[in-house]
Order: C-alpha cells, then sequence, then structure tokens
C-alpha cells in the first residue's frame, strides 16, 4: 500500500501497518436500499505469510447516517522490530448513490511519536482541514488545488459500497478519495466471480473479485518509489463478500503485491446485528 496509497506512507515507514490501516479503510461497498445495523469485523494482515498486523473494523448505519472506526494493532514478528497503532474514523450520511463522508480521521502512533490528519465536508466538498503535526515544505510535493477537493469522499466511505447482491457492477466503478494529505483515483474494475472455502477465514461462500489501480492526483511527492510502483502496480486486487442480507457488501480479501511479496488482507471474523 501499501497503500497503500495514502496517508499511511508515513505510518509505514515506521512499520508494515500503514497496509492494515489503509486497506482496512477499503472496508465495504455500495447500491441498493439498506437497513439499520450494527456490524463489527476482524483482519488479519499478512506480508509472505506472517502475520504483521490485527485489524478491528466497527460499522454503524442507522439508513440515514453511518459511523465506522478501524484500529490498527502491529502484531506477530513485526511487533518485534516495531510497535504501533492507527486508528481511522469515518462520518457522514447515507444517500441513494452510497456513503459520503462529512467527518475524517486519522490518528497514528508510533516509536513516541504521534501523527493526526482529519476533515470536514459537505456534499462531496471539503470545507476545512488540519494535519498534526504540520506537513514540511518539500519542493517535491505536488500541491494540492482547491479543486482537488472537490467531488471527493474520504477512503473509508469511497469503499462502502451497497451492493444487494453480488455482480460486476460492484467492482466497476471510479473513486475519487482525499485523506486530508492526498488526493487519488482509484479505479476499479470486475475481474470474476468466485468461491471462497477456507475454513480459517470469517466466512465461506461467493465472493466477486475486483483489479484496482491507482492513479495520484496531488499531495503526493513526485519522486517517491512507493507512488511510482502503486501507480504501475499489476497486482492490486480485492475481494468483496456479501454482509448478511444488510443490502452492502465488504471486503473479503485485499492484496497487494510488493517487492517483498503478496501483503494480504484476509477477514477472520465478523458480526452483524
Amino acid at each position: 500500500m501499501a497503500i497503500f496509497v495514502s496517508t499511511m506512507k508515513r505510518f509505514s515507514k515506521r512499520f508494515a501497518s500503514k497496509f492494515s490501516a489503509a486497506s482496512a479503510a477499503l472496508f465495504l461497498a455500495s447500491t441498493g436500499t439498506a437497513t439499520a445495523f450494527d456490524a463489527t469485523a476482524n483482519y488479519v494482515v499478512t506480508l509472505r505469510g506472517v502475520n504483521i498486523s490485527q485489524v478491528a473494523i466497527d460499522y454503524q448505519n442507522n439508513g440515514a447516517s453511518y459511523a465506522v472506526n478501524i484500529d490498527g494493532l502491529v502484531s506477530g514478528l513485526a511487533s518485534l522490530v516495531a510497535a504501533g497503532t492507527a486508528d481511522l474514523n469515518s462520518k457522514g450520511k447515507v444517500t441513494p448513490n452510497g456513503l459520503q463522508a462529512e467527518q475524517f480521521l486519522l490518528s497514528t502512533a508510533a516509536n513516541n511519536e504521534t501523527f493526526e490528519v482529519q476533515f470536514q465536508a459537505q456534499n462531496s466538498n471539503v470545507t476545512s482541514f488540519q494535519v498534526t503535526p504540520a506537513l514540511t515544505d518539500n519542493v517535491n510535493r505536488v500541491p494540492v488545488k482547491p479543486s482537488h477537493r472537490k467531488g471527493v469522499n474520504d477512503p473509508v466511505a469511497a469503499f462502502l459500497i451497497k451492493a444487494n447482491a453480488l455482480s460486476p457492477e460492484i467492482c466497476n466503478r471510479n473513486l475519487d478519495i482525499y485523506t486530508g494529505i492526498e488526493r487519488f483515483d482509484i479505479d476499479m474494475s470486475f475481474a470474476e466471480n468466485q468461491t471462497a472455502t477456507s475454513q480459517r477465514t470469517g466466512y465461506q461462500g461467493p465472493v466477486v473479485l475486483c483489479k484496482l489501480r491507482y492513479k495520484p492526483i496531488s499531495g503526493h511527492f513526485s519522486d517517491s518509489a512507493s507512488t511510482t510502483y502503486m501507480k504501475n502496480n499489476q497486482r492490486f486486487l480485492i475481494w468483496f463478500a456479501p454482509l448478511e442480507d444488510t443490502g452492502y457488501a465488504i471486503p473479503y480479501r485485499i492484496l497487494i503485491g510488493t517487492a517483498f511479496g503478496d501483503l494480504s488482507m484476509v477477514l477472520t471474523r465478523l458480526n452483524v446485528n
């Protein structure tokens, strides 16, 4: 990531949980009418099959508004060389086209250092944002223009897709993402229908596989090797599974090919009330 691709760049340089927090940000997907519900999900993040992080997600939806909280914690062998946490919070409204973020907060803690980024939005347009500590000036950082903060969603709500049934339509969409620091697009496309069979995961049944493409817009470093790698990465995949009968789908698995092997996040437990 990993991914990833977003605010987690700074966090991940310190330890491999960048993917956990960010990919966890891909928690759900949208289209259709959903009933009120509360859901919790747990994921394990691995690199080349070795556990490096745990992710816990709490998702509340009353049909008019939503709230998602994501907690990431370095674990397994990774905890021997690094320690840290990441928390993401997204709140907003439920619209006919999906979830639309109105408040976004990311906070990380590692090696006695903390980092926080947040923004507020109205009707897909960012109204205010703050980064603490403030970013240092860097000539290689691509400037974020005011127009880049319009018509966007946060990296959590953008992937909360209403889906009354698993179909290619879950995949075939373009996402305009703003993290409070970076602006990028995620282009999704349908790959194939599959069946999850592993008894070690939190779900067995039909899933839909989507291909993802990362397109940086602004806020990133023009000379960043990780940005260039993700832009050209052909092995960036997500599998969606139905969130029971709520009218939503959740990521069953997220996979990113890296120079060190596959980085993967897999669903291990799911509860819906």
